[in-house]
């Protein structure tokens, strides 16, 4: 029986994280609130991608954004797409629906400028293509997509209108870490 609770005793000791041991203590929660999210929609300034906070969570910072994208009818044209060489994104469809493409078959990259909003704030290094095939699906409210980094992704159709959130995984830390965007800072 006393083998068994030192055992017990060691295996507790060892599931405790880094900190217990005296180490950097864990970064603090940080908020995105239902109220962030709409004073950045409600923004007069921005695009329809924008940044509302990034946060570093200790091995890597994680990027939240609310993107917004109207109707956009299929016109048969060629479909293009964006792909982040480093950071992925999780998206929450909020509101709306639409198809979705997916692909790593691509033609005519093109690099977006270093120093503009999307590359420094949202998502890092990226390039806009166009499709070579790729996997489309339509997403609608409450579903989630979780696009890897250099997977070319864009909308083929939206009826009306798509609202997500995009969560953004950041190993290299390419986005600014603090980062809070100008609209809750207003508030």
């Amino acid at each position: 029986m006393k083998i068994v609770s030192k055992v017990s005793g060691l295996c507790v000791l060892m599931a405790l994280p880094a900190w217990c041991w005296g180490q950097a203590s864990p970064p603090p929660a940080v908020d995105v609130l239902k109220a962030d999210i709409d004073s950045v929609i409600a923004a007069p300034e921005g695009g329809a991608d924008r940044q509302i906070k990034v946060v570093d969570v200790g091995k890597l910072n994680v990027g939240v954004g609310v993107l917004q994208m109207g109707k956009k009818p299929n016109d048969g044209k060629p479909i293009t797409g964006i792909a982040h060489t480093q950071v992925t994104e999780v998206y929450y469809v909020l509101s709306g629906s639409g198809v979705l493409i997916t692909g790593n078959e691509i033609a005519d990259p093109a690099s977006l400028p270093a120093d503009s909003d999307i590359v420094r704030i949202a998502v890092g290094p990226s390039h806009r293509a166009t499709f070579m095939g790729g996997a489309r699906r339509t997403v609608s409210a409450g579903d989630v997509v979780v696009i890897p980094a250099g997977v070319l992704h864009g909308w083929v159709e939206i009826p009306d209108h798509v609202n997500y959130l995009s969560i953004r995984p950041d190993p290299d830390r390419v986005l600014p870490a603090g980062y809070v965007n100008p609209a809750l800072e207003r508030r």
